[in-house]
């Protein structure tokens, strides 16, 4: 069978990988940056990437279902095993067949460890070489999670992607618990390996540790790579850290992981990350923003955030965005979703099918960029229009760092200023020189 990229193209890929559970193909390669468009094919769905997956942290996604969830193009979304395991809890979840079936979702699931919750759920756990115990929210009971529970749950759930048991630590963290982590987390892989029970069904991802310390960092990817997994995930990011600390420990550890392989940088969602990750040579993302802003009547578009609680709104008939072709904007107001922004679920349902399709979307223009090997232009122009004439200094650097320097000008005459906020809520506005 003659082998296609996802827009059609035929094509041999550039590089593969062939485990039990995943085959990996790379199309395209970005002939400036890192990036890369590739076909992930798991036991459920064959995935394109780079990929944004939406959270459903107990096996759904607030507010909407799974049949919305695939007209809206998703491919693969997240499931949490500690809350899983808490509830429904794993006999019922085997008795159901799996997750999937479960929540009557046919395409790909990835699920975490529970080991984010060392971070999110500090004091209530208890971290040990044996795992990690947690008191359970639901009703105070202790929870032991090891490496070996966190794999026989996830086994249960039946995800086609699975992730070890990490020692968490926050990426704010310095001194000798960061290096304890990064060994134990090590260790805890080889024990997650050796009790995984569907290595041809399902996939085990380890994850890439040691904070902000470059040594650490390149040890553990270094160590992670010895054992040959399908995929790799990078983690203990996105937890406060300076963002020009963030990019450069990303692009170490693409760097280092291998090329034939994806690469999964976790709890990452806003616009402008997924775009630099990528350049990064970043295939895979997760995060709750897009969903969880939508609860808050905060609606995505190119230039930032759009606050729909605003009085601004109250009148205002134009959709969210008039090149956004999903069934909010296709049906609902700025003026309608101001109403019930906040108020009603109606309003949270609508934004948060709204916030999807943007990621998605996005996701999908990335790829087409790096297919058709036009990335750097791409970036330049989301850029122009996400932050006008100044551009975070994290950003400058970190595409700089991958041969796109958005100092320069480029055709049109655009160029940034760098400052340095690693966020910038709303555009300078740049005009074109005559």
């Amino acid at each position: 069978m003659t082998a296609t990229d996802e827009f059609g193209h035929l094509d041999t890929p550039l590089e593969a990988s062939n485990s039990p559970a995943l085959k990996f193909e790379v199309f395209a390669k970005c002939s400036t940056t890192k990036a890369r468009a590739s076909k992930m094919h798991l036991p459920h769905y064959t995935a394109h990437t780079p990929i944004f997956m939406p959270v459903g942290t107990m096996g759904s996604i607030k507010g909407i279902t799974t049949k919305q969830l695939e007209a809206l193009d998703c491919h693969v979304i997240l499931g949490n095993t500690y809350h899983l395991g808490s509830r429904p809890g794993p006999e019922l979840l085997e008795k159901a067949g799996g997750l999937h079936k479960f929540m009557a979702w046919n395409r790909g699931l990835l699920t975490d460890s529970g080991g984010f919750q060392m971070v999110s759920l500090l004091k209530l756990a208890n971290i040990t070489e044996e795992g990690v115990e947690f008191e359970n929210p639901h009703d105070g009971q202790k929870m032991m999670l090891t490496p070996e529970m966190s794999i026989g749950l996830q086994n249960a759930i039946g995800a086609d992607i699975m992730m070890q048991l990490d020692d968490v630590v926050s990426s704010l963290t310095t001194g000798p618990r960061v290096e304890e982590a990064m060994w134990r987390s090590v260790r805890w892989l080889d024990r997650s390996i050796k009790a995984h029970k569907r290595p041809t069904e399902q996939n085990l991802f380890p994850i890439v540790q040691g904070g902000l310390d470059i040594e650490l960092r390149t040890k553990s990817a270094q160590e992670l790579v010895k054992r040959d997994s399908p995929g790799y995930a990078i983690g203990g990011l996105s937890g406060g850290e300076a963002k020009g600390s963030f990019w450069r420990m990303v692009s170490l550890s693409t760097d280092i992981l291998p090329t034939n392989k994806p690469r999964y940088c976790m709890g990452v969602g806003y616009a402008e990350d997924l775009v630099v990750c990528s350049a990064l040579g970043v295939d895979m993302y997760d995060c709750v923003f897009p969903t969880r802003t939508a609860r808050f009547g905060n609606a995505l578009v190119r230039t930032g955030s759009m606050s729909l609680k605003q009085g601004r709104y109250s009148a205002d008939l134009e959709p969210i965005d008039r090149d956004c072709d999903c069934s909010t904007c296709a049906n609902y107001t700025r003026a309608y979703l101001h109403t019930t922004a906040t108020k009603e679920t109606t309003g949270c349902h609508l934004i948060t099918i709204h916030n999807i399709a943007f990621q998605m979307r996005l996701m999908l223009d990335i790829r087409k960029a790096i297919v058709e090997d036009r990335y750097p232009a791409f970036i330049r122009e989301f850029m122009r229009i996400r932050f006008g004439k100044t551009v975070p200094m994290w950003i400058v650097d970190a595409l700089k760092s991958v041969n796109v320097d958005l100092t320069v000008p480029d055709s049109s005459g655009y160029l940034a200023e760098p400052v340095a906020d690693d966020f910038q809520k709303v555009p300078n506005a740049w005009t074109e020189p005559n």
